[in-house]
């Protein structure tokens, strides 16, 4: 890489850099708890001897680089609904293409600097991940028992709909049966979040039922209030299928950014299942009400 490639390169990164400085001070400084207020001053800290270290090969007379403010305000409010761990895994979801494309830009960095370059390579290689998980707050660990509740309720919940939807002509009737269904399965799946818990799980069993079963029944009336807001089938079962389908997308996203997983790969499966869910049971509600001859 020529000289003037990397002058541009490292105005770049120096942007990048100072984009979480900033961020991670503003986070500091709204923060009440020392813990968590301590590692945000030291990410803040590092991230700013990586700005430091980028600025010198920026092209000569290149003043401050600012942060990206947009980016700062997303991560505070980001902060404000889901808490540290999150903002800081958010904020670091780059990492492993920053450090690969650290790796590709050492060959260019002077040699006086490559002892300092590869310690900044090392702090983007984990540094801030094992912070997040210092700072995580405590209802991180149940996250898996949230997310286990909303996928079974789109799955169990959309197929209900879909199969009482050819069984009666009523859009209330099948509202209605998926409300039912969401609460006697909520309280299924409660009990066997807390029998789950018991097994070693380090956090209250509990909370665990709570958050499973919870979020199964808000799932389940979400998915049902279309049904009682229109009388037309179509609309309403479409309408239920786009609430599945975004909060399927929410909850992908969120397990994306806080567990590291593929965010498409894991939102197709989920959308996938729903979906054929769907049509397999209505059609098995189709045949049910022409073989008994149902006209409710």
């Amino acid at each position: 890489m020529s000289k003037e490639e990397l002058s541009q390169t490292a105005a770049q990164e120096a942007r990048d850099e100072m984009t979480d400085y900033t961020t991670y001070k503003r986070l500091a400084s709204s923060e009440k708890a020392q813990t968590n207020k301590d590692m945000f001053e030291e990410l803040s800290a590092m991230e700013h001897n990586h700005y430091q270290l980028w600025m010198r090969y920026c092209p000569p007379g290149t003043k401050e680089i600012g942060p990206k403010r947009a980016t700062v305000s997303l991560v505070l409010f980001l902060r404000r609904l889901f808490g540290a761990s999150f903002a800081i895994k958010f904020l670091e979801r780059r990492e492993k293409s920053t450090v690969a494309k650290y790796e590709a830009l050492k060959g260019s960095v002077p040699a006086e600097d490559q002892a300092e370059f590869q310690s900044m390579i090392e702090d983007e290689k984990g540094h801030e991940t094992a912070f997040a998980d210092v700072v995580a707050g405590s209802y991180v660990k149940y996250i898996s028992f949230i997310v286990l509740g909303l996928a079974d309720a789109l799955v169990e919940i959309a197929g209900i709909h879909a199969g009482s939807l050819g069984i009666y002509n009523s859009t209330e009737l099948t509202g209605l049966a998926g409300i039912v269904a969401g609460a006697a399965a909520s309280l299924a799946m409660a009990s066997a979040a807390f029998a789950q818990a018991k097994q070693g799980f380090e956090g209250s069993p509990g909370l665990a039922a709570g958050y499973t079963g919870g979020s199964y029944f808000v799932a389940a009336v979400a998915l049902a209030l279309p049904y009682f807001l229109t009388k037309t089938m179509l609309v309403a079962i479409t309408s239920s299928v786009v609430v599945g389908l975004g909060i399927i997308a929410f909850v992908t996203w969120y397990n994306s950014i806080i567990v590291g997983s593929r965010f498409f790969r894991e939102f197709s499966v989920l959308a996938g299942v729903m979906l054929g869910a769907t049509f397999a049971l209505y059609v098995f509600g189709s045949v049910i009400r022409a073989a008994f001859g149902i006209t409710i």
